[in-house]
């Protein structure tokens, strides 16, 4: 009817409308901005524990770390998996410990058929690469004849201070493979040095009692800690590290505790109870357990809290003397 008001036409709704409404609204639910975050995660494979933590120091929510050898045993003697292998398939980044304690990755790696992951590739990392080795030595290791220590004591990690280098690694791959959140990465290791200082200081007050104090342990695996905290090891159970010692060693052993008057030997979860009881009772000595991995002992849940837990046991050991 001519003078009458016409109603509003409502435009016709795109399909592309709905795919805008239906974007927005998975940007700002809470339940599936974070079901994207962890689809988006970069995969990393760790060959040890102590690694998978100072990635996810590193990386944070960004990451998601699987380590093939549990911290419940030396993984030096680590019997791979076949899921081992598809985890390095669907990897993007791997960090291993280098200087022939994780050697068996390597034939995991020719498996998985990866070369971006594998030596010289741009996404693999041995963590060793600018470590001061200690013990760097020629040593031929046949069947049966132990660990290859022959690249240099391999237990680095144990050195908190060599934490730096490591994540400097981790954060130089990370920046490459997810340089939109390059700037969170270097944030996240920023606030873990500035912490690992502090905790530093912490631990080397906490074990100032024993400098000097002459220990001796089950394997080698404590010299970078032992250099770090100025322990004096005065010598190992084993006669070379993976080999059981014999019946003249252990007196050896035990005659060069009594002239030093040792009061702490140190194993750890893994190793033989027998022989340690044996030469600490001979010399009066206790036993320490510590760990040498994340996750060794229960309460050694993460980096920081290996050095709390090992810190803590040597103390309380000390302290009954």
């Amino acid at each position: 009817m001519e003078g009458s008001v016409r109603p509003f036409a409502r435009p016709a709704l795109s399909a592309r409308y709905f795919a805008l409404v239906a974007l927005c609204f998975a940007l700002t639910s809470p339940g599936l901005a974070q079901d994207r975050v962890q689809q988006e995660r970069i995969e990393v494979v760790t060959t040890t524990t102590d690694l998978r933590s100072l990635v996810e120091a590193v990386g944070g929510e960004r990451v998601a770390v699987v380590n093939l050898a549990p911290g419940t045993m030396d993984a030096e003697e680590y019997q791979p998996k076949p899921q081992d292998v598809v985890r390095l398939k669907n990897a993007r980044l791997l960090v291993r410990v280098g200087l022939d304690y994780d050697l068996w990755v390597d034939r995991l790696l020719a498996q998985a058929g990866r070369p971006e992951i594998s030596r010289g590739g741009p996404f693999y990392i041995d963590a060793s690469r600018g470590i001061a080795v200690l013990e760097l030595r020629g040593m031929s290791v046949g069947p049966g004849d132990g660990h290859a220590h022959g690249s240099g004591n391999p237990h680095y990690w144990l050195d908190p201070q060599n934490a730096d280098i490591i994540t400097g690694a981790i954060l130089e791959a990370l920046a490459r493979i997810d340089p939109e959140h390059a700037a969170g990465y270097e944030a996240r290791r920023s606030a873990f040095l500035l912490r690992l200082q502090a905790k530093l200081a912490e631990w080397e007050a906490a074990l100032t009692p024993l400098k000097g104090m002459p220990i001796v342990a089950y394997h080698d695996s404590w010299p970078y800690l032992a250099r770090r905290f100025r322990l004096d090891l005065i010598g190992f159970i084993e006669i070379k590290p993976g080999v059981p010692p014999s019946p003249s060693h252990l007196a050896g052993i035990i005659q060069a505790m009594r002239a030093r008057a040792v009061q702490i030997v140190v194993r750890e979860p893994h190793e033989p109870e027998r022989d340690v009881a044996f030469v600490a009772g001979k010399a009066g000595a206790s036993v320490v357990t510590l760990a040498a991995s994340v996750g060794a002992l229960p309460q050694a849940s993460d980096y920081f809290a290996l050095f709390d837990a090992d810190v803590a046991a040597l103390t309380a050991a000390a302290a009954a003397k």
